[in-house]
């Protein structure tokens, strides 16, 4: 229970003082919905039937984030906000993750067994990033709001975009702002420009027409 205090207290800017940290316990879904995950996990790692799933499923109505009972989550963790939530049964979290609202660390409905991520330590999930199927994701990576990650990602790395890219590459730290997720490059937009720049770089070399040829085309076609 500390432990996710502290991880609230550090990574979110609207906890301060000593009314953060009865804001945290008893306003906070993410903090609920971690502090039930422990719950639930116990007595499914137990064996316990049935009743570990009915009790998510309580913890979902109430907090609006889906954590499977199977899901081994590491200290630290934070859910900011967490509405839309979705953490499937084989998920393995490391350490010191923060998630963001709509994040769905899934499977693709084709595998069996291992179906769901494996994410390492210190890593950030933007906004309605979707992490798909039995892939690691490396220590230390960002993923882009609304990125859709389908593959291995490795550390030190920042993908964005449907499927997901890598935007630096590994051995690399990310922006030192480690929750400026609005910050990230967008690859595409990237592209785009270049593109445009080169097209106005040919349209300034080419030759232009003279006049008076443009005037004897239009008069004999």
């Amino acid at each position: 229970m500390i432990d996710l205090i502290r991880a609230a207290m550090a990574r979110d800017p609207a906890a301060r003082g000593v009314s953060g940290v009865l804001e945290i316990v008893f306003t906070y879904s993410g903090f609920h919905a971690l502090l039930m995950h422990r719950a639930t996990h116990a007595l499914w790692s137990a064996g316990v039937p049935f009743l570990p799933r009915l009790l998510s499923q309580i913890t979902k109505f109430f907090t609006g984030i889906e954590i499977h009972p199977g899901a081994e989550i590491g200290r630290g963790f934070f859910i900011d906000h967490g509405m839309g939530v979705v953490i499937g049964e084989t998920t393995i979290v490391g350490e010191n993750v923060t998630l963001y609202q709509g994040v769905t660390l899934g499977g693709t409905g084709k595998e069996t067994g291992k179906r769901h991520p494996t994410l390492g330590d210190n890593i950030v999930v933007g906004c309605g990033a979707r992490i798909l199927g039995n892939i690691r994701i490396g220590n230390d990576v960002r993923v882009g709001a609304g990125s859709v990650v389908v593959r291995d990602v490795p550390e030190h790395c920042t993908v964005v975009g449907i499927p997901a890219r890598i935007v630096r590459d590994r051995g690399r730290r990310v922006l030192e702002a480690p929750l400026a997720h609005d910050a990230m490059p967008d690859p595409i937009a990237r592209q785009i420009a270049a593109l445009e720049a080169r097209i106005k770089s040919l349209e300034e070399k080419a030759p232009r027409p003279q006049a008076a040829n443009l005037r004897h085309t239009q008069t004999h076609p």
